[in-house]
């Protein structure tokens, strides 16, 4: 369930702009222009920190393989645990495209 202060016209365009992307490249292509490398960076660790809580890796294998922090970690953990299920769609998407 999405969170309704989240859901606005503006953020729904966005996310329809997002799944008319078609390929990689153009992923790379808009996510480039419409974020800071930084912001690109940090929603790629945020993934890959989501990835090894749900294999179960500890805290500091998490810090050291991603360079998060701990205070990162924790949020994500708590997405995955109590928030509307985002990133465990995405990543069984992606286990089953493998």
């Amino acid at each position: 369930m999405v969170n309704p202060k989240l859901r606005d016209d503006l953020n729904d365009q966005l996310c329809e702009a997002v799944l008319k992307l078609k390929t990689g490249e153009e992923c790379y292509q808009f996510f480039e222009d419409i974020c800071t490398i930084s912001e690109i960076k940090a929603m790629s660790q945020r993934l890959e920190v989501a990835r090894m809580l749900q294999e179960h890796h500890t805290y500091d294998d998490i810090v050291s393989r991603t360079g998060a922090s701990t205070a990162t970690i924790s949020r994500v953990k708590r997405c995955l645990n109590y928030g509307a299920d985002g990133y465990a769609l995405v990543l069984e998407r992606l286990k089953n495209k493998e």
